[in-house]
């Protein structure tokens, strides 16, 4: 009823206000449920909104609106001051969502609002360096949520992951890989405090080791032979001893081998990402990796396109981008002074690719320590020009894993982190997907592991699942006792549920489709996770306080009916958001 309402009153405002035509469309006009019954079941603010625009009160311009309004669903209109619009619905018609629900089962909710927009998101992107943390968790759970979402009102989404390949820390797992491998000799060395020190590095040396078997050897004196000291040592620099022994590894192991060992580890890291993902039910449409455009020289065709605009100065020896002019806090380094590239520069070209492609919108999930990173690519866009309203970065707080009232300290370089397996492995699939997506994707985020893993009415997504589980057992109770469900006699007596808590719930699934709709719009699938949530508390309170299964036939097909429609939206909303529907628990 509510997309009903928003049509109506659009046309009212096509007919009443000739100067408005223009100005407003469809998805501006807000119809939004009220907190109280006694204000009607849906309100909207469109008077106020446009009144000083024709030089009106907001009553007028409501009474105005109010002429020009009529449907069979709506019993009455009332006007509030300032100008609140306030509906009072028919209930045969509230309730005719059953049967809308029931006719186009799993396509309910979904919608044509994004069709023809082509939509590039990419998420996660950890550096292959290591295993997906719980951190990366996270924005793996939110950006396929998104993604979902976005594709069910209609969006054209594509699916992506970044993988940085071509940056220093590739290098650095490469020379950590490259130095296990020579421990495995039974030579004694001192580690580099800035090398990846997971047991993950030790099994890439085996499997180095197994593949290669001396073809990388080299006797510790001959590494370390005038390299800067480490840090910890005197005058020591970490930076400078990690470069130097990334150096020594390229020269000794001369450029065939060296690639045979930095690619040894880059795929067999991307692998098991890979494979935590798809597990994780997290999947893409493409893998693009960082190399690419370093082979095919798109930065220095970006770079190009911004020195054409007089974006570009060299300045202390190196290349600047003039981000300042484009609402940056400084300018940018593209090319350091040694000649290397910053990350920037190829960030640049990969945004500039996403456009190239033809994308209409792009968005980009990041980790919160991303901020700063933002604006500066908000500045090349303008600077390119693209605008501000086609690109999106959506930033994911980090989750914070506790075991009782311990934190677990998590670092990928020290090797001292729960990885997303481990979590997964701990709790499951649906308890991780759904708790991260139950809070807005910038809060704080706390991941209680005992509450994830208990089967309690405290746990949210063991709530929901209990209530998808309990409808199906309904419906195995039918069986059992030789009842058929005929869904048309439970259409044409749906005028018996009168209950508060039959109303209650028809009230809150008639709200399903427009959740879906702003929770796409506004990029927060906690929207719909805690609709779910709310779904199903309206469902226990009814199975608790009624039975289905009885005698009056009219009355028990109209209630099947009815939890059948909340089972087609449980199961809808939670696969939306990576979770599976049970079917018993």
């Amino acid at each position: 009823m509510k997309k009903r309402l928003q049509i109506l009153l659009y046309q009212a405002i096509q007919s009443s206000f000739i100067a408005l035509r223009d100005h407003v469309t469809l998805e501006s006009i807000q119809v939004t449920p009220t907190k109280s019954k006694k204000f009607g079941d849906l309100s909207t603010n469109i008077a106020m909104v446009y009144a000083k625009s024709v030089g009106r009160s907001p009553y007028d311009v409501a009474e105005a609106l109010v002429k020009n309004v009529s449907d069979p669903g709506i019993l009455n209109i009332e006007i509030v001051s300032p100008g609140f619009i306030n509906f009072y619905l028919d209930p045969v018609q509230q309730k005719s969502v059953i049967s809308e629900i029931l006719a186009q089962k799993d396509r309910y909710g979904c919608c044509h609002v994004g069709a023809g927009q082509r939509v590039h998101i990419e998420y996660v992107s950890a550096n292959p360096t290591g295993p997906l943390h719980v951190g990366h968790g996270r924005g793996a759970a939110f950006g396929a949520a998104v993604a979902d979402i976005l594709a069910a009102v209609g969006y054209d989404v594509h699916r992506e992951y970044y993988v940085n390949d071509a940056g220093r820390q590739m290098h650095i797992l490469a020379t950590s890989t490259w130095l296990r491998y020579l421990e495995l000799f039974d030579q004694t060395l001192p580690f580099p405090s800035n090398g990846y020190k997971g047991e993950y590095v030790i099994d890439l040396a085996k499997k180095a080791y197994d593949g290669y078997g001396k073809a990388f050897y080299s006797t510790v004196d001959t590494v370390f032979a005038g390299i800067p000291p480490d840090e910890g040592q005197e005058n020591g620099d970490k930076e400078t001893h990690i470069d130097a022994l990334i150096q020594r590894a390229k020269h000794l192991l001369g450029d065939n081998r060296y690639q045979q060992i930095f690619a040894l580890a880059k795929e067999a890291i991307l692998d098991d990402i890979k494979n935590d993902l798809s597990e994780f039910r997290v999947t893409y449409d493409q893998w693009f990796s960082e190399q690419s455009l370093v082979d095919s020289h798109a930065f220095d065709m970006a770079l190009d396109e911004l020195k054409e605009k007089d974006c570009i100065y060299d300045a202390d020896g190196a290349v600047w981008f003039r981000s300042t002019a484009f609402g940056d806090e400084k300018d940018r380094v593209l090319i350091k002074e040694n000649g290397d590239r910053t990350y920037f520069a190829n960030d640049i070209a990969y945004h500039v690719n996403k456009y190239r492609r033809g994308y209409h919108q792009v968005i980009d999930v990041l980790g919160a320590d991303h901020h700063g990173y933002v604006p500066r690519i908000q500045a090349v866009l303008k600077a390119l020009g693209h605008s501000d309203k086609d690109f999106h970065a959506l930033l994911v707080q980090f989750a914070i894993l506790y075991r009782g009232q311990e934190r677990v300290q998590m670092s990928t370089r020290s090797g001292s982190f729960v990885t997303l397996r481990e979590l997964r492995e701990e709790v499951g699939n649906d308890a991780v997907r759904f708790f991260y997506v139950m809070r807005k994707n910038e809060q704080h985020m706390d991941f209680d592991l005992e509450l994830a893993a208990s089967q309690s009415n405290d746990n949210p997504v063991y709530y929901i699942q209990y209530a998808h589980a309990r409808i199906c057992s309904i419906f195995r109770q039918l069986s059992e006792r030789s009842i058929t469900h005929q869904i048309e006699w439970g259409e044409r007596y749906v005028d018996l549920l009168t209950a508060p808590q039959e109303l209650g719930l028809i009230d809150q699934l008639s709200q399903y489709a427009d959740v879906i709709l702003q929770s796409a719009k506004m990029f927060e699938p906690h929207l719909l996770a805690n609709y779910l949530r709310e779904l199903a508390h309206d469902f226990h309170s009814y199975y608790n306080s009624h039975t289905f299964i009885v005698e009056d036939q009219p009355l028990c097909q109209a209630r099947l009916n009815l939890i059948l429609a909340t089972q087609y939206i449980l199961r809808n909303g939670l696969k939306l958001l990576g979770v599976t529907a049970l079917e018993r628990m």
